[in-house]
């Protein structure tokens, strides 16, 4: 990369602070035409920013002068700390633009030539991703840890591993012919299995998608149980409409909130039934079926025992200021989102259940990408553990390193990086 590119780097004007970063080849050539001079490296200096093209000043900051390869994006970067109004933040990207060979930055192209220049690797750029989008505690740590490195440590240490189990293995089929390394050692088999068993715990953990999206709480059962009234009681909303008509939800309604710092995505669905339902109910009772089945914990507020089976399901008996309410001999709350009756009681055991199926707080937590690329270098581990012939066994052993390697993104693709950048803010 040998263009140079700016952008600004914090929040939309009007602020008290603007940050515009640049960042390349010309950034220090920049920055001297703007302030009159190179101020001294890593050090904050006031200067005077005036346009080459023009005479008067453009405003009056603080520059900073950090000069690669020790830098966020591991080239040079130059920093302006401006007046954060919008007219002083146009009049310094239209000055910028104006020098020859330097343009605006593209959503997130500052974070991926760190990754190209070795600053970061690939799951510390999603751990960063996963950070600017936190909205909770929880997401917040989780996304620290991984942005930190935890997992970019995990995976050098394994590969490490599997580079000895691949010296053992190499030099079999190098001095086959010699007694003393004609065979693996006796505890090859074993170090193989504790690794594939260490990889199998991490896989075990806790995903990111519930930690991401939210703890998926579907509410669901037949039309006028109550759905909707419990869904608005519970996000403190009036999101659905609440009607004595059947079928007045036809489609899914979806919530995101936070909860004593937990992650919760409430869903409100169509009502269930066989009969007298138009063609557009009908999609809406299709859609709330596929619902129930993505849910992590799911409401039943129908007829005892009538619930989906696949999902975790909690027995809600509902409306149960109602003289004329149906009776759940096994229901997990009995609530009434009209008096409030119950709600406290629930949402606090939505919350405790959702804690142990989210990270605890600080841990990494693997993304879809991350679990199948760890699972298949944990079923090549053990099948390395379970083959004899050296040739298989150093196979299992470099397919177990590839897979490791694409984790952390020393091998990829560019569809991948480009989706994976996107995600980025332009000044990232």
């Amino acid at each position: 990369m040998h263009d140079t590119i700016f952008a600004l780097s914090s929040g939309a004007p009007p602020a008290a602070i603007a940050v515009v970063r640049i960042s390349g080849p010309r950034a220090g050539e920049v920055l001297a035409a703007l302030a009159g001079r190179l101020p001294k490296s890593r050090r904050a200096t006031a200067v005077t920013l005036s346009d080459p093209a023009g005479d008067a000043p453009l405003d009056r900051a603080l520059a900073l002068w950090l000069p690669g390869p020790a830098t966020a994006t591991g080239e040079d970067v130059a920093e302006l700390h401006l007046h954060g109004g919008r007219a002083v933040v146009a009049a310094i990207e239209a000055a910028l633009a104006r020098f020859p060979g330097l343009r605006r930055a593209e959503a997130g192209e500052f974070t991926r030539r760190a990754f190209a220049n070795g600053r970061i690797d690939l799951a510390e750029a999603e751990g960063l991703a996963d950070l600017l989008a936190a909205e909770t505690e929880l997401q917040r740590r989780s996304a620290m840890a991984m942005a930190s490195g935890a997992l970019s440590r995990m995976v050098e240490g394994w590969r490490e591993r599997m580079l000895g189990l691949g010296a053992a293995v190499e030099a079999v089929l190098d001095f086959a012919d010699e007694d003393d390394v004609a065979h693996l050692p006796e505890s090859f088999a074993h170090n193989c299995g504790e690794l594939a068993d260490e990889l199998g715990e991490w896989l075990e953990r806790p995903r990111a998608e519930p930690l991401r999206e939210g703890f998926r709480v579907v509410l669901a059962g037949p039309p006028n149980a109550g759905k909707s009234s419990l869904f608005n009681a519970l996000t403190d909303s009036e999101a659905a409409i609440t009607s004595a008509i059947p079928g007045t939800t036809r489609d899914v309604i979806t919530r995101t909130v936070a909860i004593e710092g937990v992650p919760l995505q409430f869903v409100d669905t169509a009502g269930l039934r066989e009969e007298g339902a138009d063609a557009v109910e009908r999609i809406g009772i299709d859609r709330a079926l596929g619902a129930a089945r993505d849910a992590d914990l799911l409401l039943w507020l129908g007829p005892e025992g009538e619930g989906p089976k696949e999902v975790r399901v909690w027995e809600i008996a509902p409306q149960c200021d109602r003289a004329d309410h149906p009776h759940k001999a096994n229901a997990r709350h009995s609530i009434s989102a009209h008096r409030g009756d119950g709600l406290a009681v629930l949402r606090a055991d939505i919350v405790a259940t959702a804690r142990t199926a989210l990270p605890k707080p600080g841990d990494v937590a693997l993304g879809e990408r991350q679990q199948r690329l760890l699972g298949e270098c944990r079923d090549a581990v053990t099948c390395a553990a379970e083959r004899d012939d050296p040739l298989l066994i150093a196979e299992s052993l470099r397919l177990a390193r590839v897979a490791l390697d694409r984790l952390v993104g020393r091998a990829g693709t560019e569809d991948m990086l480009d989706a994976l950048f996107g995600r980025f803010c332009i000044g990232k």
